[in-house]
């Protein structure tokens, strides 16, 4: 399996590590605004010989390389988030073209994290009556998008599984919150690789789950094993299939 890494900063090089420590020595890596990547552009000069692609670039670029991988039959594996106003759009281009996975966050522990979360919430949503969420991520001072891809799905799976919630509040919050919304609010600043928290809260006590993330390797082992699953592949995935695959 021949990988190309989009996106060649922190998290391309970390994924650069859990390749070599795989024994996946076949690689090449993409990015214009580092010299130290193999080359510029994702071009057909790049990305020749390549089966799977790994995209950690920038959610302007991220549809841009969505197609490229199609036209050219190159399997991508999408991490980069901030674009998934483009769902719709990209699940018609990918169609069974190519094999294609997304995710907000490849990390095995989020993912698990999300489970979790989910069984919480069905238990949780017996006494919604009692007990009101809301949830905050804390992300350091270069992140791009807010709230990011991983908090978005953490309300996601919130407003799926409480039966009184049927809305997302992304924004600043100056009035009243309503009895069916969820606020999630986004901290930036600092070194924060991530952290998410949950509150289950009721006028007794209140429930925390946290995920807090210590360094982007479980990110980068996560996007790897997502392009070992979806090599040969086509169709278009996301994290759950693979992670259904391996834990049920």
């Amino acid at each position: 399996m021949k990988v190309a890494i989009i996106g060649y900063g922190k998290m391309g090089k970390q994924i650069e590590k859990v390749l070599k420590d795989k024994n996946i020595n076949d690689y090449v890596t993409i990015d214009k605004f580092n010299p130290e990547a193999d080359f510029k552009e994702f071009n057909l000069e790049s990305i020749k010989g390549v089966d799977v692609a790994i995209d950690f670039s920038f959610p302007d670029a991220a549809p841009d390389n969505i197609k490229k991988s199609v036209d050219n039959g190159v399997n991508l594996v999408m991490g980069t988030t901030g674009w998934y106003d483009k769902l719709d759009e990209v699940k018609k281009i990918v169609g069974n073209k190519i094999g294609f996975i997304w995710s907000g966050n490849f990390s095995l522990g989020v993912n698990i994290f999300f489970r979790i979360l989910k069984d919480a919430s069905k238990k949780f949503d017996k006494f919604n009556d009692i007990y009101d969420v809301m949830s905050y991520e804390l992300h350091h001072k270069e992140k791009k998008d807010s709230p990011s891809g991983t908090e978005l799905m953490i309300g996601n799976i919130l407003k799926e599984n409480l039966s009184n919630k049927n809305r997302l509040v992304e924004d600043k919050l100056d009035r009243k919150i309503e009895n069916d919304e969820i606020h999630i609010a986004s901290i930036r600043g600092g070194y924060i690789p991530g952290t998410h928290t949950v509150l289950f809260d009721s006028i007794a006590d209140t429930i925390e789950l946290t995920h807090r993330v210590r360094t982007r390797e479980g990110l980068a082992t996560g996007a790897v094993l997502a392009a070992q699953w979806i090599y040969g592949k086509k169709g278009f995935f996301n994290i759950d299939d693979l992670m259904n695959e391996l834990i049920g």
